[in-house]
């Protein structure tokens, strides 16, 4: 590769090995719907060399496209096209800088994975609650960036709701010192919240403090069929009732998931196989409560009304792994079967299931189509998925597909929903954001753009486009 002259400044400003060749594993589109461009690869140590590689991007004009696990579903961390960027890792930045049990916090640097991070609060007798079916690859910094959700929100909220203060460099290369370990510091602009979720167009995260909590004293895990999805918001609303805030996870999966799985992973094992819809939910309760006593009442009071057909109960962890498993599947197995078009939604819980039937209604009037409607019900997300009738192949609805993306989304916004619930903006839906986003909204955003980034270094193409 020939250098440019901008390439010899910015190494003669960082320490030897800094920068690197590009690797293909840097370039690389989880999904298959991009493939990424850059220049070189910045693997700097220090939040100093991530500081000094951004002034020296800023003064050349060369964009920068933060890098983390590679796992991000809407192309945020590749750029295809126009001038290549640099690529900014923070995989050698990868420390737990200090634990405080006592405080419940932990302060870790942006490129240890997510899974490590777990791990980390484990040792010290805690637990960190976010949880991602990618947490063994995905990175603190990509989490925070995206304001990844995962399984748990509806107990402990997105990743930003488990961020008390963050270390960040700027488009100008400046370090934003604001690794405080509190809870209430009401002294101006949350830059922290700012940052959060803005997906590296703002400035790079580089560390964070994290909310910890204690190890709940019993986790009961269950597969409950049920009716359908009216049914499993009964469910919800029942579980919310007798144990609030111990409820940890309510993940509603559809009965063409399991025939998804049946098909391509016969070796997952299926507790309720056949359910037309199920829930898998999780409690996890304090000292002083008997966990399985607990499950067992709610489940009776449930199949009593009429909420719960059948129910599969976890008598130990590793019958709880399994359930796990078979929801942490589902998306393997779609990828597999290979979609026409996936949606990651979220909706106001009173309107889903009208929705479903709806959208069901309205795809159908367009063709011979399935739909594997999965995810997060307890928080309104759900991974909504178009799939080729039986026998048929996706390219056979090439011309078929952005108007079911496009009607998806209406039908989504009509409902006071979002069409991109935890997967981001990233480049994929750029459009999506110009045409749904509320005018003043994105008026502010990109004021807040101009504002922090005057040359548009920072992650260009991402978000706003």
């Amino acid at each position: 590769m020939t250098r440019e002259p901008a390439d010899d400044r910015l190494a003669a400003t960082l320490p030897p090995g800094v920068l690197r060749p590009v690797e293909d594993r840097y370039l690389d589109d989880p999904r298959g719907r991009y493939l990424g461009r850059g220049g070189l690869v910045a693997a700097p140590r220090t939040v100093e060399e991530v500081a000094a590689v951004v002034r020296a991007c800023a003064a050349a004009r060369v964009g920068i496209v933060p890098r983390g696990g590679g796992t991000g579903l809407v192309g945020g961390s590749v750029m295809p096209d126009g001038p290549a960027p640099l690529i900014l890792s923070l995989e050698r930045m990868a420390a737990v800088r200090a634990v405080w049990p006592a405080e419940d916090v932990l302060v870790a640097e942006a490129g240890l994975t997510l899974a490590a991070v777990q791990e980390a609060a484990r040792a010290a007798g805690r637990m960190f609650p976010l949880a991602l079916a990618s947490q063994g690859t995905a990175q603190l910094g990509g989490v925070l960036a995206a304001n990844a959700g995962g399984t748990a929100v509806l107990r402990w909220g997105n990743a930003r709701a488990l961020c008390l203060g963050i270390e960040a460099v700027l488009p100008d290369g400046s370090i934003l010192h604001d690794l405080k370990r509190l809870r209430k510091d009401n002294t101006g602009y949350a830059l922290r919240d700012l940052l959060i979720g803005a997906e590296g167009t703002l400035g790079i995260i580089t560390a964070a403090s994290l909310r910890l909590a204690p190890v709940p004293a019993g986790v009961a895990t269950a597969m409950l069929a049920v009716p359908g999805p009216a049914e499993a918001l009964q469910l919800l609303a029942l579980a919310q009732g007798r144990l609030s805030g111990c409820v940890t996870a309510f993940e509603l999966i559809a009965g063409q998931g399991l025939a998804f799985l049946a098909e391509v992973l016969p070796a997952i094992r299926q507790p309720l196989p056949g359910a037309p819809w199920s829930v898998l939910l999780e409690l996890s309760l304090p000292q002083g409560l008997d966990p399985d006593a607990a499950l067992e009442g709610l489940l009776a009071d449930a199949m009593e009304a009429g909420l719960v057909t059948d129910g599969a109960l976890a008598q130990t962890g590793a019958q709880a792994a399994e359930f796990w498993s078979l929801r942490e599947h589902l998306p393997e197995a779609n990828r597999r079967i290979g979609s026409i078009s996936s949606h990651d939604i979220s909706l106001p819980l009173s309107e889903i299931p009208r929705f479903l039937d709806d959208a069901g209604a309205m795809l159908a009037a367009m063709g011979d189509m399935r739909i594997n409607a999965f995810g997060h019900l307890g928080d309104g997300n759900l991974h909504y998925n178009v799939f080729p009738a039986p026998g048929r192949r996706r390219d056979d609805y090439d011309a078929l597909r952005p108007r079911i993306q496009e009607a998806v989304h209406a039908m989504v916004v009509a409902r006071e929903g979002s069409f991109s619930a935890e997967h981001g903006v990233g480049r994929l839906k750029t459009a999506d954001l110009a045409r749904w986003g509320d005018p003043a909204r994105l008026a502010a955003m990109r004021a807040i753009k101009a504002a922090l980034d005057p040359p548009g270094i920072m992650n260009p193409g991402a978000v706003l486009g």
